[in-house]
């Protein structure tokens, strides 16, 4: 059983996906950011850095979205959420789980927090994050072009449903993942799934569900 620390829509949206896929029994705990619930002794003792997700795994809270994914394709192989060890597409699969999570997933801190990096150059900021997105977008829209239709070609993965997280997040913004073609295809397809429609039912997502 997995407890998963969450704020709707947030980072954690790819852990539960993960966790939906594999079947795994687990519970949802809210995490109350307007009130500051993610401050409080109770959930930094769970979480140091103050942020969701937290996954309690054997009782031991874990953070960080992507490791996390990452952990549970590991110890739900039967789930095909990652290549195995020592396959042809182990090193793409790696690739593109930390390329989404150091080049894609920290623009869009900038983006929405701009302030909270260099006050007074909020809207520099704000303007490099979007160029930066979109130049991510623009790569993976490419990849997809030549090697889809999903980000590993035939085989659906976890890198799959962090993209599909990331394209959310872009959803109001000027030009959202979803305006490029390869990217907007997998967006259907991958929301097609029965795990996005439980996940957002769940969260309470009702925009971009």
């Amino acid at each position: 059983m997995y407890t998963l620390y969450y704020a709707p829509g947030s980072a954690n949206l790819l852990v539960h996906l993960a966790l939906l896929e594999i079947g795994a029994p687990h519970t949802l705990q809210r995490v109350d950011l307007d009130a500051g619930q993610q401050r409080s002794a109770a959930y930094l003792a769970l979480n140091p850095n103050g942020v969701v997700p937290t996954l309690v795994i054997d009782g031991v809270p874990h953070g960080e979205a992507a490791a996390l994914a990452m952990l549970l394709a590991e110890r739900h192989p039967e789930a095909s959420l990652a290549p195995a060890i020592g396959s042809a597409q182990r090193a793409d699969y790696l690739q593109w789980m930390l390329y989404l999570a150091n080049s894609l997933q920290p623009l869009f801190r900038q983006w929405f927090y701009p302030g909270d990096h260099l006050p007074g150059a909020g809207d520099s900021i704000k303007e490099a994050a979007r160029i930066g997105i979109e130049s991510c977008w623009s790569r993976i829209n490419t990849h997809l072009a030549t090697h889809g239709p999903y980000l590993l070609s035939d085989t659906f993965s976890v890198t799959d449903l962090y993209a599909l997280m990331l394209m959310r997040w872009s959803r109001n913004m000027p030009r959202p993942a979803t305006g490029w073609p390869h990217l907007a295809a997998l967006a259907a397809r991958l929301k097609a799934r029965p795990s996005w429609k439980r996940a957002c039912e769940a969260e309470g997502l009702v925009e971009w569900a």
